[in-house]
């Protein structure tokens, strides 16, 4: 069991914040194209997948893609009951949940802190210096992303660069 000394996080990424009652959430099918797209992590973006016959399905972000169709939600409970917050893996294919309006935890990346307010952004370069292909960034990434016009930060980073959007789908 983990004790937190001095502060609590601001959230765990891909969690549901601010109450069911104010998110839509759809069931939704990963489906990767070929070895590449599964996310490796909850709360990051998704976009609809239309190569190799995969229509309608989703994938994470990459180099190219210049939308955003949700954000991968962690379902509760995941796995055994003593799965750590944060630590899980999502299914590489399958169904899954997508926040399509509300709020979440994500995780930040980048160099630039977030402001509430703040426009939010999704890096597709290449990884590396701070940066992950799909991640969530405050700061203009030019040619390597894009601005999420259906999303804003609601304030800053906790120490664990944890953050939450408001996404409206």
């Amino acid at each position: 069991m983990v004790s937190f000394v001095y502060r609590m996080p601001a959230g765990v990424p891909g969690e549901v914040t601010r109450g069911f009652a104010l998110a839509v959430i759809e069931p939704q099918v990963i489906t990767p194209s070929g070895t590449t797209g599964a996310p490796t992590a909850y709360g990051v973006p998704l976009i609809v997948d239309a190569t190799s016959g995969n229509v309608g399905n989703l994938r994470t972000l990459a180099s190219g893609d210049t939308q955003v169709y949700g954000v991968l939600v962690r379902p509760f409970p995941t796995g055994a009951s003593q799965d750590a917050l944060g630590t899980s893996t999502p299914p590489a294919s399958g169904l899954c949940d997508v926040l399509k309006d509300g709020y979440i935890s994500v995780l930040l990346s980048g160099s630039t802190a977030a402001a509430k307010g703040g426009q939010v952004y999704v890096w597709t370069g290449a990884a590396g210096s701070g940066h992950i292909v799909g991640g969530w960034e405050a700061a203009n990434p030019s040619s390597n992303g894009f601005a999420v016009t259906s999303a804003y930060f609601t304030g800053p980073a906790d120490s664990n660069e944890i953050t939450e959007i408001r996404f409206l789908g």
